[in-house]
């Protein structure tokens, strides 16, 4: 997957979730819950952006990072909501699937830029030499 069909990706689930909790904004018992899995889903999407516009290696690796933990937090919200039976197990199915694939995508992402910008501190061969 592309670093744009991912964006994508994010950006449509972000939709599906504001779908899907939007209706839970309208009782007291829920108005939280959605508003975080919202927000969440959001910020998500836009981390990700955030980190294509990165100005250097460190701060792409924050930004995927963010990500992670955006979407990590959207999975815990929707799964916080079925627990408490505010939502159907069988409504949740879908989102709770794409958002443990997108985790599992981000967890990845974030690693190896972590691994390289590890690998960038070590190697001095890597680093621009300024004249």
């Amino acid at each position: 997957m592309t670093p744009d069909e991912l964006r994508a990706r994010l950006s449509a689930f972000a939709v599906r979730v504001d779908a899907f909790a939007a209706p839970l904004l309208a009782s007291v018992a829920t108005r939280n819950a959605a508003d975080q899995l919202m927000r969440a889903s959001s910020a998500a999407a836009s981390n990700h952006r955030a980190a294509g516009r990165a100005r250097s290696h460190a701060e792409f690796t924050a930004k995927v990072g963010t990500a992670l933990e955006e979407a990590d937090e959207k999975l815990a919200w929707v799964e916080h909501l079925v627990v408490c039976q505010r939502v159907t197990p069988e409504a949740a199915a879908p989102i709770i699937a794409e958002a443990a694939q997108l985790v599992r995508i981000l967890g990845r992402s974030s690693a190896t830029a972590r691994r390289n910008e590890a690998e960038r501190k070590r190697s001095p061969a890597t680093r621009r030499v300024r004249r």
